[in-house]
């Protein structure tokens, strides 16, 4: 047997460059409001530094820089007294703009001192900050859209999980355009997939159907528990560079559950990021609070397991900055451009990152590929499970 070597220059090589210096400018999610609003500091490692998070008396939630310029004291390890946070190593108060605004033992406030601070908003339950390196306020028209589908009170709770990733925040955004990964990681079945990047936004518009050899899986008694279902739609869109809003309904025999998913992220550092995703359910016609709430919570439970077969690619992938792409994968390197927006100055973001862009996957390959693999895969098992 002959073995044909390949001349190294028809190669295809990985290439990486480092991971940007700087953090993303825009609104990012520190989680539920609720775990913030009891009166006591905590402690957060976002940006590459360590914050301090905490409500006054005046319910204001407020973010600070950690260490007190003082003495380097930790706030976060401190106490919460008025609407100051008060330094555990001498007692300085610093209140939710940045200012010293008392120094018990001393007969006056030093005239610098102030702290590093960062804006904050609460909303649909949610408390977010604003970094940005230049240090410009958050402008309007970047801000995060209100979720007015809560408005007519139908909703459960937020089902809500958080988790560190130990790799850069661009591993996540990348699935903004990966079609393929739904089938091969999440048992999806996409029919349908689109994106569109305009501004700040970027949105995927997907439709797919049950894959049968997944049903096919199951024993009998799952099968029958509850109406079959059918398939999904969804509309998800990052409103920035790190907080996505995915608008998704699940297709039963007997009508639409309609539901809400937050897919968001803020870094620590570069090389690690903190995961949250937060699911609301609309309660079915006829389904008590308490049901919905059950099935609300089964439903995370499975897009948990989702979001940790994501992990478990990520944890084991590598940085990759010219993937080798064919027709199907979708607009990987325009969504990387769209995402370099946030990490430039604003001086600095050129058109081709905020232009309208458009991108519709032909499927008519991948659903005529998968429907043949789902078929041998259930022609498999019945032939493994028939008698000898």
């Amino acid at each position: 047997m002959s073995v044909v070597e390949t001349p190294s220059d028809e190669v295809r090589s990985i290439e990486a460059a480092a991971v940007e210096e700087r953090f993303a400018r825009g609104w990012h999610c520190l989680g539920l409001s609720r775990n913030f609003r009891d009166g006591e500091p905590h402690s957060i490692q976002a940006f590459g530094q360590k914050l301090v998070v905490f409500m006054g008396e005046d319910e204001k939630v407020n973010v600070l820089d950690a260490y007190c310029r003082h003495m380097g004291g930790d706030l976060s390890q401190g106490t919460v007294k008025g609407n100051e946070v008060a330094c555990p190593f001498h007692d300085w108060r610093w209140g939710g703009d940045g200012r010293c605004k008392a120094i018990p033992y001393a007969r006056r406030v030093p005239l610098r001192a102030r702290t590093a601070t960062w804006p904050t908003m609460e909303q649909d339950g949610m408390l977010f900050v604003w970094n940005d390196p230049e240090g410009n306020p958050p402008p309007e028209e970047v801000a995060i859209p209100r979720i007015t589908k809560f408005d007519d009170g139908e909703w459960t709770d937020w089902v809500w999980n958080e988790m560190v990733v130990h790799t850069n925040a661009r591993e996540v955004i990348d699935n903004v355009v990966d079609m393929a990964h739904f089938f091969y990681v999440h048992n999806g079945f996409p029919t349908y997939f689109k994106n569109v990047f305009e501004g700040h936004v970027a949105t995927q518009y997907y439709d797919g159907v049950q894959r049968e050899d997944v049903v096919h899986q199951m024993d009998e008694a799952k099968k029958a528990d509850g109406p079959k279902f059918i398939g999904s739609g969804s509309e998800a869109a990052y409103h920035g560079p790190s907080f996505m809003i995915d608008y998704l309904d699940h297709k039963f025999e007997d009508g639409e559950n309609p539901s809400v998913l937050i897919n968001a992220h803020y870094p620590i550092d570069n090389n690690s990021f903190m995961l949250h995703f937060g699911l609301r359910v609309k309660r079915r016609p006829g389904m008590s609070a308490e049901a919905a709430e059950a099935g609300a919570q089964a439903t995370g439970q499975g897009i948990l397991a989702g979001f940790m077969q994501d992990v478990e690619i990520w944890r084991s992938k590598t940085r990759i900055d010219n993937p080798l792409l064919c027709e199907e994968d979708g607009p990987v390197y325009q969504l990387r451009r769209w995402y370099q927006q946030f990490y430039v100055d604003v001086a600095d973001v050129t058109p081709e990152m905020t232009d309208r862009f458009e991108f519709e996957i032909d499927t008519t390959m991948a659903v005529k590929a998968w429907r043949a693999e789902v078929a041998a895969n259930i022609a498999r098992r019945e032939s493994a499970g028939s008698p000898a």
